[in-house]
């Protein structure tokens, strides 16, 4: 499990207050010029006129604010196939509950039972790990030092598997750089959640398209040197 933003079809000058609906720009309706020094600008204050669904989201500390979308991957660790992506508003949703929505429709499809799920510390929470072990998968997800999830100790992380896990989940990394850099899901050329989420699906089943027929193909052979 992982979850990645896609940056929304809208630029900050149309994040303007719900109750004005318009920019305090310079008058220009193509490209206005406007100052935004001063103001705070919030999502329970502020919405796109272009995207209404897309929310101001900041990636870290120090890092530029935009107006992005979520996306969350479900992956197959044995072969690195995509088996699900979702995508919903950057923060009105948390990774680990679309996580456990999409464990559960991955379950009803296949009809088969999910053995562990490796996730970052982004999951290491008492919401995660509790509905692992409801579904009867085991969580094996990066811990937060310090922080104690009942569900999550040693009898889970002293496992060879717990380590095989941690080292297989970073592959969910290369499905979303792929997306990313080669299916433009870098930032979104549709308006909403619904419309970006065909689009990332359509997407997803590309990658996968692409990755069966590398595994198909085997390793490459290896030429001994005269």
């Amino acid at each position: 499990m992982d979850g990645t933003l896609i940056e929304a079809a809208a630029s900050l000058k149309s994040f303007v207050p719900k109750d004005s609906g318009k920019s305090n720009g310079d008058g220009d309706p193509g490209n206005p010029t406007v100052n935004f020094h001063g103001q705070k600008r919030r999502n329970d204050t502020h919405q796109s006129t272009t995207d209404g669904q897309a929310r101001l989201y900041r990636k870290g500390q120090g890092k530029e604010a935009k107006l992005y979308f979520a996306a969350h991957a479900l992956m197959e660790n044995r072969h690195g196939l995509l088996s699900d992506i979702e995508v919903t508003s950057a923060t009105e949703t948390t990774e680990p509950k679309v996580a456990l929505e999409q464990l559960g429709r991955h379950a009803r499809r296949t009809r088969r039972k999910v053995l562990s799920v490796g996730a970052d510390k982004n999951y290491h929470c008492a919401q995660f790990v509790k509905g692992c072990r409801r579904r009867g998968s085991a969580p094996h997800v990066a811990q937060i030092k310090h922080r104690k999830v009942k569900g999550l100790d040693g009898r889970t992380t002293r496992h060879r598997s717990y380590a095989v896990s941690q080292r297989k989940r970073k592959r969910v990394e290369e499905i979303f750089g792929w997306m990313k850099t080669v299916g433009g899901l870098r930032r979104s050329r549709f308006i909403g959640i619904e419309r970006t989420g065909l689009w990332a699906y359509l997407v997803g089943a590309a990658y996968n398209l692409v990755r069966m027929t590398r595994l198909a193909l085997g390793p490459p052979t290896q030429v001994a040197a005269d």
